[in-house]
């Protein structure tokens, strides 16, 4: 397996698949692999000739300097779990200096304004900031398909405008929520639950599932009020929001249509731990 910390490393790794005409699979990650990331390398592996993992914590997508200096980093972990599935895998694993140089600033990015809905609301500048890191990385690693969860929505559909914005040649796949056997959505923050809190999370997918049933029959800001009252007095977890939105725009529902697709989308904080999870409704 090789592993690289180098841009001109990993680009004359990617020249030489490219004048092979091997086909590249792409999965960025910011490290503290798990079950989840697993399973998208799983995928890109099964797709394509090559398959390059970037481990990378980017500084400009967090708006908390507290949650970025407590963000696991265990590379040495991460590429023991890849090489377990592959030992052809491609590790790219810059330092933050050879990423951004003396200049650790996101970039401006206009995404039709997905950026300012959800968790754009509550993190300032978070999407410029993954559109920054994600457009640095598709013009180094070049690849033909590039894998992202649906735990990530938002990021997702942000992510496939930027690639249709900036006619990026890559095909954006997105890949179903890995969870726990318990339905917790799987996180790299979630080896920092204490254990009460490890204990009471999976209620937040248990609300999802019960506002999916409910929305077959009830309005969307009905479900939301229920919602709300779910959380309102649980001793441990701290809804952030809960929103029901169209999947395309992202814009809140007030009115459903039988010809589009809805999510709900929550965050809550269990302890001082943000968790982000969604469901498809219809």
């Amino acid at each position: 397996m090789g592993v690289y910390s180098e841009k001109v490393e990993v680009e004359k790794v990617v020249t030489s698949f490219k004048e092979r005409g091997l086909s590249i699979g792409f999965v960025p990650t910011m490290g503290a692999l798990h079950q989840g990331h697993l399973a998208l390398v799983e995928n890109a592996l099964a797709n394509n000739d090559k398959v390059i993992v970037s481990v990378f914590v980017n500084p400009t997508q967090f708006n908390n300097l507290e949650d970025l200096e407590k963000y696991p980093r265990v590379l040495d972990e991460d590429v023991r779990l890849l090489e377990k599935l592959s030992s052809s895998i491609v590790v790219y694993a810059p330092t933050v200096e050879a990423v951004y140089a003396d200049k650790v600033k996101a970039e401006k990015f206009d995404f039709d304004g997905l950026e300012f809905e959800m968790e754009g609301r509550f993190r300032d500048g978070h999407f410029d900031g993954v559109g920054t890191i994600i457009k640095r990385f598709f013009e180094i690693i070049r690849p033909d398909n590039a894998y992202f969860g649906e735990k990530d929505f938002q990021q997702l559909q942000i992510i496939k405008k930027l690639v249709d914005k900036k006619k990026i040649p890559v095909t954006i796949v997105g890949c179903p929520i890995y969870r726990e056997s318990n339905g917790l959505a799987m996180s790299s923050r979630n080896v920092r639950l204490k254990p009460d809190y490890k204990k009471a999370a999976p209620f937040i997918f248990e609300i999802l599932k019960a506002a999916k049933a409910q929305f077959g029959t009830k309005s969307a800001n009905e479900v939301t009020v229920w919602v709300h009252a779910q959380f309102a007095n649980h001793p441990l977890l701290k809804m952030e929001y809960f929103i029901i939105a169209d999947e395309d725009t992202l814009k809140i529902v007030k009115r459903k249509s039988n010809k589009k697709a809805y999510r709900a989308f929550i965050a809550v904080y269990a302890d001082d731990i943000r968790l982000i999870d969604n469901i498809a409704l219809n």
